[in-house]
């Protein structure tokens, strides 16, 4: 199975970015996981939240193939801990899932056309958090989710 990490905005911050990397170099020991940068042209980028939002959903779905399947976060998303974050990997790699893509949305969260395209939305919890942030928790989530799936002492109950 592919992990894709997709994220629409800017590049990393520059102090955020080693730890991305980090985390992202962990997994890879595990899962074969990438992180991508969406960004809308300048010209498609507007003051309007739902044309914004409309705007990200169109380069997500143009981007989106038909084996991937695709988790939305969203602060209203299923909150899981991080034991069942491992189980709904285990799952993921029973089906046979070739492809999983965990979706950072916007600033103004994620259009209602991506939320239905996604076959999970998972919540990182109630408060909202930068995106630069969630990258980062993200990453390093599912680095610990793989590591408890692999029996690895980086998790502790």
């Amino acid at each position: 199975m592919q992990l894709e990490i997709w994220s629409l905005g800017r590049e990393h911050e520059k102090h955020f970015a080693p730890a991305i990397e980090y985390y992202l170099r962990q997994l890879n020991h595990y899962q074969p996981a990438t992180f991508h940068i969406l960004q809308l042209p300048k010209k498609e980028t507007t003051p309007d939240p739902a044309l914004l939002k409309a705007h990200e959903a169109e380069l997500v779905l143009k981007r989106l193939q038909p084996a991937q399947q695709l988790i939305v976060l969203d602060e209203r998303g299923k909150l899981l801990t991080s034991p069942q974050w491992a189980q709904q990997m285990q799952q993921y790699r029973n089906q046979s899932t070739r492809s999983l893509v965990f979706l950072i949305g916007g600033a103004f969260g994620v259009a209602a056309s991506l939320q239905q395209k996604a076959s999970q939305i998972w919540s990182l919890g109630p408060l909202v958090f930068p995106h630069q942030l969630v990258r980062l928790v993200l990453t390093e989530q599912l680095y610990r989710a793989f590591s408890i799936l692999h029996g690895s002492p980086y998790h502790h109950e």
